[in-house]
């Protein structure tokens, strides 16, 4: 939630309760599509009343039954229908409203995609699963370290230029590297450094996105909300460095945050 909150920071947000209204729109949502998943969830084994002494008893008890679960059917798809339209409207709101807190042109602006995508119900054949691709976190690409450690020490150098342009060529020519979060980070150093506080919050975002339980993620939250406050968006900085107590308290970056926020005057 908190990248929520600070993305919306970032882009100048102008109201406070809108971005409070939005985290507790997808906190709604959220509880919404766990609910759906349980209504997928067999409750015990299926025990029909189809007895009866003779042939036609039988077939009125299955008749009986039969209409019985085409009832319930059709109220289960009625209640999914519902949560899919309500869901998708949301959705839309959402992306309406963020769209308009980040200052982008409304007209852009799609249909929104349906809730799950088709919501029609069918039977379908049993498919095999098909496992995931599985990256090592430890195992870079050739010359990934190495254009890592350029980008580094250009920035350990105080050539920030140099170092912002070369950690972002990092992020384009190795999505998904292990080592993004803290390129990312990195890179926000050096746009820090270039004076160009917007464009940094950005990159501490995308670091802390990246990986938010990750090694660098506390300091680059605190970052974050530091970068925030420097950019005069004082509430969405106190609630994102007050998330970093919240989300590392062991961490030595809160002792960091407390002080940020005690100097922006956070309530």
């Amino acid at each position: 939630m908190a990248a929520v909150v600070a993305t919306a920071g970032v882009a100048q947000a102008q109201d406070q309760q809108t971005l409070a209204d939005i985290r507790q729109e997808l906190t709604v949502l959220h509880v919404e599509v766990q609910r759906l998943k349980r209504e997928f969830s067999t409750t015990g084994s299926p025990a029909p009343n189809l007895s009866g002494s003779s042939v036609l008893e039988r077939v009125d008890a299955i008749e009986a039954e039969l209409q019985r679960l085409t009832r319930q059917t059709e109220q289960l798809n009625q209640r999914v229908q519902n949560i899919v339209t309500d869901g998708t409207n949301r959705i839309g709101d959402l992306e309406f409203r963020l769209v308009e807190l980040e200052g982008g042109d409304l007209s852009t602006l799609g249909e929104t995609s349906t809730l799950g995508g088709d919501t029609q119900i069918t039977a379908a054949a049993p498919v095999a699963p098909v496992a995931p691709a599985v990256t090592a976190q430890g195992e870079l690409a050739v010359g990934e370290q190495a254009d890592f450690d350029a980008a580094a020490q250009a920035l350990a150098e105080g050539n920030f230029q140099a170092a912002a342009d070369q950690f972002a060529q990092f992020d384009t020519s190795y999505p998904g590297s292990p080592l993004a979060p803290e390129a990312n980070l990195k890179r926000g150093q050096a746009l820090e450094g270039l004076g160009d506080t917007r464009e940094a919050a950005r990159a501490f975002l995308a670091s802390f996105t990246g990986d938010s339980e990750g090694a660098f993620a506390p300091e680059a939250l605190f970052e974050l909300g530091a970068a925030l406050g420097r950019l005069g968006q004082t509430d969405q900085a106190c609630i994102t460095l007050s998330e970093v107590g919240v989300r590392f308290p062991a961490s030595a970056t809160v002792s960091a945050a407390t002080q940020e926020m005690a100097s922006l005057g956070c309530s």
